[in-house]
């Protein structure tokens, strides 16, 4: 991981996302601490957690956005992978030990495709033990170091979309539409299992999640010259515009008033939106106030979830 000159002095910056093109060999955690630092303590977070060895998108959160996390960790997400076929690990990727090698000339296309499809649409996916899931505080792969076993149970994930892109030998490149809460390196572990030679993910990379694409990204060596110049709100999303799949509701000024002291508001055109759906609250500036809650009835209210503009968030 090549060091990254820190700001000394707070950068001042907006409220926002910074979409970063992560490199191999940095955690999640490290990319928002260097920014953290680049940006002289300002208060980041992230949305999606990728592990070390893999690449890509990974939206991080700057300012009020870190108070919409749970609005973009359940949006759908797009992978590259490599799966090798013939070696099970028992981290279930690349940096695992081998724990068994088969022969894979028997794995003719026909049975690939026909396996393929069977991974598509709704499922049952056990998480892996090299994972950072938490149980009394203490993440898997701890667990999984020491030798023990947790107790698991399986989770219900949607792979959207599911091709081969490529074949080059044991190694199947593989384009991945799927869910939150989806690893693909089980995913590439199951498949291998189904075509009865094991297998395990070889290289990952996060192309998108949700509306934010790689094409966006930028390196944290990036960002830092954008630091340097003063430049970090040109490369930063809005919270508006990253929120943009919510529906919006134009509040007047004296319900702007309400909102903005978390106060619910009534809604005549409630049934606009389907019942306990989030909203976004401008008011008639098109200034972004809050994110609500619709309650789904006609001439019904909007209970108000995040207060985004003035003081602290009352949420």
């Amino acid at each position: 991981m090549a060091p990254v000159a820190e700001g000394r002095q707070k950068t001042r910056v907006g409220d926002g996302v910074l979409i970063v093109n992560k490199e191999a060999g940095w955690t999640s955690h490290d990319v928002v601490a260097k920014v953290r630092g680049l940006l002289g303590g300002a208060k980041v977070g992230h949305a999606g957690t990728l592990d070390p060895a893999a690449t890509g998108v990974l939206p991080l959160l700057i300012g009020k956005a870190t108070r919409v996390a749970e609005y973009l960790v359940g949006w759908d997400k797009e992978y590259r992978a490599v799966l090798r076929l013939g070696e099970t690990t028992d981290t279930q990727d690349a940096t695992g030990t081998v724990l068994q090698r088969v022969e894979t000339a028997g794995v003719e296309a026909e049975i690939l495709d026909g396996v393929v499809a069977r991974f598509r649409g709704p499922q049952k996916q056990m998480p892996p033990m090299y994972s950072a899931v938490k149980v009394a505080g203490r993440p898997w792969y701890k667990s999984a170091r020491a030798g023990e076993t947790v107790e698991r149970a399986e989770r219900d994930i949607v792979i959207h979309e599911l091709e081969v892109t490529a074949v080059n030998g044991r190694d199947i490149a593989l384009r991945v539409v799927c869910s939150k809460g989806t690893y693909i390196r089980t995913l590439c572990a199951d498949m291998g299992q189904a075509l009865g030679v094991g297998g395990h993910l070889l290289s990952l990379a996060r192309t998108r999640v949700g509306s934010l694409a790689i094409e966006q990204g930028l390196t944290v060596e990036q960002i830092a010259a954008h630091v340097a110049i003063g430049s970090v709100d040109s490369v930063l999303l809005t919270l508006d515009r990253v929120l943009a799949q919510l529906p919006q509701v134009t509040v007047t000024a004296e319900q702007a008033a309400r909102v903005l002291h978390g106060a619910p508001i009534g809604c005549a055109s409630m049934d606009r939106h389907p019942a306990a759906s989030s909203v976004r609250l401008k008011d008639e500036q098109g200034r972004l106030l809050a994110i609500g809650t619709c309650d789904g009835r006609d001439n019904g209210s909007i209970k108000i979830d995040k207060v985004l503009v003035g003081g602290e968030s009352l949420n």
